[in-house]
């Protein structure tokens, strides 16, 4: 990629940072996490003229990447702030990722469709981004070698969190994912207190649900 095309693409992405801005509030953290993932590579062929627009987009397994402003906001639910690392379940295209690499020095991703990890790992290889870690699995078990996590983070709607998950979140650690409640989805934060975890509600939303095992 030339750097004039990079160039491009990273205004392209400031101006929809802007945008986002204008509608939710963000920190200058995730803001300029924004302004630097060049969310065009991200997107699947026949789509780029809709890589910067606030919308989700449609990929192979019948998946789809979550829109510029959804990220944002489980961005900021997380409070990267102060973290190391991060745990997240459902890579998907890796756009999130992508971002979390900004913020946070150590990403950990898992993908549980093999195809759109693969994809995923070309992107960021492409892209020269060397502190996203991926495994091919189902996210629901985590990744227990590197635990424990500063944060968790679920690209995926899921009834309820498995127990295993919050047994790798550090002490005073913050996990978010989007919790299915009857017909509805809700972004929800955990922060987990010596052995106890709090749990806050912050807004609904719209992912695709969690599904179990390994899918090619």
């Amino acid at each position: 990629m030339s750097d004039f095309s990079s160039r491009i693409k990273l205004q392209k992405c400031k101006t929809m940072a802007d945008e986002i801005s204008k509608v939710y509030d963000i920190s200058d953290e995730v803001y300029k996490a924004l302004c630097l993932s060049e969310r065009e590579e991200f997107i699947p062929k026949g789509f780029s003229r809709h890589a910067y627009k606030l919308d989700a987009l449609p990929m192979v397994a019948d998946q789809w990447i979550s829109s510029p402003l959804t990220v944002a906001k489980m961005s900021e639910a997380l409070t990267c702030r102060g973290a190391d690392s991060v745990l997240e379940i459902g890579c998907g295209s890796g756009y999130q990722a992508l971002v979390l690499s900004k913020l946070i020095r150590r990403v950990f991703t898992i993908e549980r469709i093999e195809r759109l990890l693969i994809e995923a790992r070309e992107r960021f290889k492409k892209l020269g981004v060397s502190n996203i870690h991926t495994r091919f699995d189902d996210g629901q078990n985590g990744w227990r070698e590197f635990a424990p996590y500063d944060r968790i983070l679920f690209s995926a709607s899921t009834p309820n969190i498995p127990q295993k998950l919050f047994d790798q979140l550090s002490n005073g650690g913050i996990l978010v994912a989007p919790i299915e409640r009857g017909d509805q989805q809700i972004i929800t934060r955990y922060t987990k207190v010596d052995d106890s975890i709090k749990t806050e509600e912050i807004e609904s939303c719209l992912f695709v649900p969690v599904k179990d095992g390994k899918g090619f």
